[in-house]
């Protein structure tokens, strides 16, 4: 029975004796002309590559953890069928580990004159933008015994946005901030609240509350309410510096800044304030402002994308300059940075009191939890030696925030987990008591 096909040139090659075969393509179709007569006419009825058009659709987004499908439209204006290996290139972090291969290859057959689409399913392991890479084709003859191959430039950009995980704490937040705005109204005036209305005496109100005037138009005692000021500007300060860079968990300390600045941006916005995004370490890399509510937040997370921690030391006297350009009327600056106590004690504290006699200023750290594990631990000698440099650790971050402490900053110090709802509740307590 003959051979056809791949079979028939795996039989040819295995007929020619030693010493006679000749590696090259003319050597071995010799050995068998009809063999050859068929590779040619393989090669010929194969769809030319070069002159496949190819276009790209799809997600131009998507957040870290997610998915983002990019559909490739492949167009064959040839006048033969194109059955095709295909592959999508894209840089490795477009992937959970091992799974590039099954995702960005695609078999497919497109008919002469047609188009047809193949999807590629990523699913990114970082932040910032993920660029396309070549499109690899590789176009089969109908007995597949040689191919023609070749590669086309798509452009295409899918930017990977920072997860916000930390939504999920929204819902009790603003209604934390429903009672503090209306529903609940405070009765002490402070720095940063306005007349809101006036109401019966109950025992227990604050008799400086109470409205004379008014209760001498009245049968009953008036007292008067307060409520936060809205349109409070508050100045989100990334610290961008080396110290951003040290990983808690499975991420950087800056990804988990990001998610607490994003609760804390999407909670003050609905709050009626101002916010803007300023991120430094030697030079801006990011500067935010002006955005309206409704834009703040689409507007924090793409501009917090490609964001990466520099390796460099911060230049606080920097920082504070531009915080005050970046910020002319009294405001709340949260600066994200570390509780270290070298970049803390030569950087930040020398030029603290320029901050703090213009605005009222938090610090946000991000505490590593292995930390506390590792105070607890107990039972050999190397737990022993461990926990007792952890115990050190904690106490000179204690030590870092008494000293911020006593320059008039507030201090929230806490791990990733924690601390998105931490700072929402430092500012909530900062709205009520009017210090905003």
């Amino acid at each position: 029975m003959a051979l056809t096909g791949r079979a028939a040139l795996i039989a040819a090659l295995a007929s020619v004796p030693v010493g006679v075969w000749d590696p090259s393509w003319t050597g071995i179709l010799a050995v068998n002309a009809p063999l050859a007569v068929a590779c040619a006419c393989d090669f010929a009825l194969a769809a030319p590559v070069r002159r496949l058009g190819l276009t790209r659709s799809g997600d131009a987004s998507a957040r870290l953890g997610e998915t983002a499908d990019v559909t490739l439209t492949v167009s064959n204006p040839s006048g033969r069928p194109l059955r095709a290996r295909l592959r999508d290139a894209w840089p490795p972090s477009s992937w959970q580990p091992g799974t590039e291969t099954a995702a960005s290859r695609h078999s497919l057959t497109v008919p002469a004159g047609e188009r047809r689409r193949v999807t590629t399913r990523l699913r990114p392991t970082r932040r910032g933008d993920r660029h396309a890479d070549r499109v690899t084709i590789r176009s089969y003859g109908p007995l597949g015994l040689l191919t023609r191959q070749g590669t086309h430039r798509v452009p295409w950009t899918v930017r990977v946005l920072p997860p916000f995980t930390s939504r999920k704490h929204l819902p009790s937040k603003l209604s934390r901030l429903r009672e503090l705005d209306g529903r609940t109204s405070v009765l002490t005036r402070g720095e940063g609240t306005e007349f809101d209305s006036l109401r019966e005496y109950v025992p227990g109100d604050d008799t400086r509350s109470i409205d004379w005037r008014a209760t001498a138009r009245h049968s009953t005692v008036a007292v008067r309410t307060w409520r936060p000021e809205r349109d409070r500007h508050i100045l989100l300060v990334l610290d961008t510096g080396r110290t951003s860079a040290g990983r808690v968990g499975d991420a950087p300390r800056l990804d988990a800044a990001m998610d607490a600045a994003l609760l804390l941006a999407a909670l003050a916005s609905r709050a009626g304030d101002r916010v803007d995004l300023l991120a430094y370490d030697r030079r801006v890399r990011a500067l935010l402002q002006g955005r309206t509510a409704g834009d703040v937040l689409p507007s924090l997370v793409n501009a917090m994308a490609t964001l990466e921690p520099e390796l460099v030391e911060t230049d606080a006297r920097g920082l504070a300059a531009t915080t005050i350009r970046s910020a002319p009327r009294r405001s709340l600056v949260v600066l994200f940075t570390t509780l270290d106590a070298a970049p803390i004690e030569e950087g930040l504290l020398p030029v603290l009191p320029q901050l703090t006699q213009r605005h009222t200023v938090l610090v946000a750290s991000v505490a590593d939890p292995h930390v506390s594990r590792m105070a607890q631990a107990r039972g050999h000698t190397d737990a022993v030696y461990e926990a007792a440099a952890a115990a050190q650790a904690q106490s000179e971050r204690r030590h870092i925030a008494d000293q911020l402490r006593r320059q008039g900053v507030t201090v929230v110090d806490a791990t990733p987990e924690e601390l998105p709802p931490a700072l929402a509740d430092a500012y909530l307590e900062l709205k009520a008591a009017g210090r905003l």
